[in-house]
């Protein structure tokens, strides 16, 4: 890992994406989370995020501020404002609010057709017709590039530029920066390459033939219908002074799909500081993991009861690709757990929540009645404790308990029969469901379609039991009433064994957050943890092996990890999870910043 990286010759650093101030995917959290440390290189006045004025929720997230300063952004605003261009200027009202110039695609509408001509002509670029994303991403290239063309103009060679872009969506500007012979230094990431992702999601030998390199990139670009995403990818890759990516599995894709050998690795990191809980984090847990206990008992005591004292949560998450983020090999070993808990007679029960988002009709009425009807259940109760106190106290406050009162003396009848009643009523003999929503296509969904296969179906006699929500989790939501973060914090343990995962945020700010997680060899944060990290276990990290593992052997691997993590002791747990939080430095920005600075060094010396 570099150490102390010294950045040279006080450059002046515009950072673009499609994701600053629009938060669509993972690479908003890279951006979004690095700025203080960016802030803490360059300072204020040397760097500036370039990106789209699309979101909904601008006006909360975006801070206007005068173009009268003297540095060099603020005097290409007021120039790119004097010849009539639309250009908000302002404050990124996150941490650290970074300065950012944000661009209206559609205000670069009249000249679509000429920009797709000029992509053709300049870069053997294809267009699309009526894709209404790709026409808003290259429209807003065009004004970015307008941008670097003036800030080189207004600059005169006076301070060394390096122009940062991030993704096929922010990358026409570089190869344009090269066409126009600009003064500007460029790097480009790639996060995942566009075609590699299709590619792991419908070929099962994916990474046999890349490293064969079997594949003809235009080919399947056309048959996959991306040609002109993947063109500007290419475009950007081969144009820019440095290009880079997220992790050493992602360069092999760079290498065969995008034609060139990666100059840099910029790993993501995390902010530690906005998970930290020290002491407060075993507190956390139990906190949310009673809120986890309420949705069970809703969703599963209608039907039949277990002790929640020996229940453990798993959960996986992440955007639904079902090959791809592992969701296949995760219900395969938790089946292969059921029969070895079972078969072992193991006490304990596991519930795996599956969160991601799929489209669907409604919430399931039948759950939100069950909560309801638990919710009525809960006032009774709380009722009853009220009786109990108000009866045992009158009663020993005359001095003659000479016996313990029976029941019946404190709480009134009329109680007891609501409670029966209510309870009797909201009993059933289905089986819980497996999803918690009404999905719009069940019977093709691949989740649902393994399971009644698998025939992982909630029966009682099962350990393992499914949830599958397909959407957000939030405080808004009322199944659950709390934030994704204390979700996490509330489970034991996130799985995540992806088979294609050019990075992974999601182990990472589990540990993050003290909450075990398995991930995997093909995942570039696994392959981080065993390459960089020099170790094949990180406190709290399981790296389950599936480079060179085929797909039986990485279930029962999986499945195995499993079984010793549900038979471990709970003082061994809790131990486990202080540990975890413990060993998340690793992953901070604080640590991991310095591989952006290398890159930046490495871009500076290649005038």
């Amino acid at each position: 890992m570099p150490k102390n990286i010294h950045l040279k010759d006080n450059p002046v650093l515009i950072e673009g994406a499609w994701e600053v101030c629009n938060q669509v995917g993972g690479i908003y959290t890279v951006i979004k989370s690095k700025i203080l440390n960016v802030l803490s290189t360059f300072g204020d006045e040397n760097y500036c995020l370039i990106g789209p004025y699309v979101s909904n929720n601008i006006s909360a997230i975006f801070d206007p501020i005068s173009d009268d300063g003297d540095d060099l952004i603020s005097r290409t605003v007021r120039s790119l404002r004097s010849k009539g261009y639309e250009v908000h200027y302002g404050r990124w009202l996150v941490s650290g609010r970074p300065k950012v110039v944000l661009f209206k695609p559609y205000n670069e509408a009249w000249k679509l057709t000429d920009i797709k001509k000029s992509l053709w002509e300049s870069h053997n670029i294809p267009s699309f017709d009526g894709d209404d994303l790709f026409d808003q991403t290259i429209m807003l290239s065009s004004q970015m590039t307008d941008f670097f063309t003036e800030l080189d103009a207004v600059n005169n060679g006076e301070r060394k530029i390096l122009a940062h872009m991030h993704e096929w969506m922010a990358g026409i500007p570089i190869p344009e920066i090269r066409r126009k012979g600009l003064n500007i230094q460029t790097v480009f990431t790639t996060h995942a390459t566009l075609l590699g992702r299709y590619l792991a999601m419908n070929d099962p030998e994916f990474y046999t033939n890349l490293e064969k390199g079997t594949y003809n990139w235009a080919k399947e670009a056309e048959h996959f219908n991306i040609k002109p995403q993947v063109s500007i990818e290419r475009a950007a890759a081969h144009g820019a002074h440095t290009f880079s990516t997220v992790s050493r599995l992602t360069a092999v894709e760079c290498k065969y799909l995008l034609g060139r050998e990666i100059n840099a690795i910029v790993p993501n990191g995390i902010n530690i500081h906005k998970f930290e809980a020290l002491h407060e984090s075993q507190n956390l847990h139990q906190r949310y993991k009673e809120k986890i206990h309420e949705f069970v008992m809703g969703h599963f005591f209608q039907s039949y009861s277990f002790d929640l004292n020996n229940t453990l949560y798993f959960f996986t998450s992440g955007r639904y690709e079902y090959k791809n983020k592992g969701f296949d090999l995760t219900l395969e070993a938790l089946a292969r757990l059921n029969h070895k808990l079972r078969a072992n007679n193991i006490d304990k029960t596991v519930i795996t929540f599956f969160i991601t988002k799929q489209d669907y009709n409604s919430i399931n009425p039948i759950e939100l009645e069950s909560r309801a009807v638990l919710g009525e259940i809960r006032k009774i109760c709380d009722a009853m404790e009220k009786s109990v106190g108000e009866r045992l106290f009158y009663i020993a406050s005359k001095g003659d308990v000479t016996e313990t009162p029976t029941i019946e003396e404190l709480i009134p009848e009329s109680l007891r029969l609501q409670l029966r009643r209510t309870v009797q009523s909201w009993k059933t003999s289905r089986l819980p469901f497996i999803t918690t929503h009404n999905l719009k296509d069940d019977n093709k969904d691949d989740i649902l379609n393994f399971a009644r296969k698998s025939g992982l179906l909630n029966y009682e006699g099962d350990k393992v039991k499914l949830v599958y929500h397909p959407d957000f989790v939030s405080s808004m939501n009322p199944l659950f009433g709390i934030d994704y973060d204390e979700f996490v914090r509330g489970c034991h343990l996130g799985v995540f064994p992806s088979y294609y995962e050019p990075w992974g945020y999601t182990p990472m700010e589990c540990v993050a957050r003290g909450i075990p997680a398995v991930t995997s060899d093909l995942a570039g944060f696994g392959d981080f943890v065993i390459n960089d990290l020099k170790r094949t276990k990180v406190e709290g990290i399981e790296v389950i092996h599936r480079k060179h593992s085929d797909y039986s052997h990485s279930a029962e691997e999986l499945a195995n990890y499993l079984y010793d993590f549900v038979t471990m002791d709970r003082r061994d747990r809790i131990s486990q999870r202080n540990i975890v939080e413990q060993s998340s430095y690793h992953f901070d920005w604080n640590e991991l910043y310095d591989y952006y600075l290398e890159a930046y060094n490495l871009t500076l010396g290649n005038d």
